[in-house]
């Protein structure tokens, strides 16, 4: 999967957009913002819609724990209450090698991460995932937190959300995929 470099304007949802602009606005001087200014801004807006993540470093790949997401993506994920669990113990092995790529991006290259993806509902609808990867950091020297923002469209209007990411047969097709440049928004 490549990730070529694309401008900020590039992200679709509105909600969205405020978000890479909190981002960019966070930055300061460092290379990534700290996870201090996530704390101390004001989500509840998009709440349901966000998924929060550590990233757990060994020897291997780094994994994603969550430690809390919004009412909507216990809903797509069809768990519930996902809190402490990894993304490769939540998501379906079939999508799970597909869709951990962006979150490697965002370590790997500091940058916000956006993803457009084709989904199918229970019905056979077609909905859109579009997905922004922020990294952040505690420490002040590495990505050790990703703040994950989830938007689902779909041109009929409603769709089932219910277990959407578990229901899917195949990995979802991929749409977009960019790496977000850190110029002003």
């Amino acid at each position: 999967m490549q990730f070529p470099v694309g401008r900020p304007d590039l992200i679709r949802a509105i909600n969205q957009r405020w978000l890479i602009k909190f981002w960019l606005r966070s930055l300061g001087d460092e290379s990534q913002p700290r996870w201090s200014a996530v704390e101390a801004e004001n989500l509840s807006r998009v709440a349901a819609d966000l998924s929060f993540l550590d990233v757990a470093r060994g020897n291997a790949a780094p994994r994603f724990r969550i430690f809390s997401h919004g009412t909507t993506i216990g809903q797509v994920y069809g768990g519930g209450d996902c809190r402490g669990r990894f993304l490769d113990e939540v998501m379906p092995p079939q999508a799970y090698a597909s869709a951990v790529m962006p979150y490697r991006q965002t370590v790997e290259s500091g940058l916000p991460v956006y993803t457009v993806q084709d989904l199918t509902d229970s019905s056979g609808r077609l909905v859109q995932l579009e997905r922004l990867l922020l990294p952040f950091t505690k420490d002040g020297q590495s990505v050790d937190r990703i703040l994950a923002s989830f938007e689902f469209i779909c041109a009929d209007g409603g769709f089932d959300s219910r277990d959407l990411m578990k229901r899917q047969p195949a990995p979802p097709v991929l749409r977009l995929a960019a790496t977000i440049a850190r110029e002003t928004a």
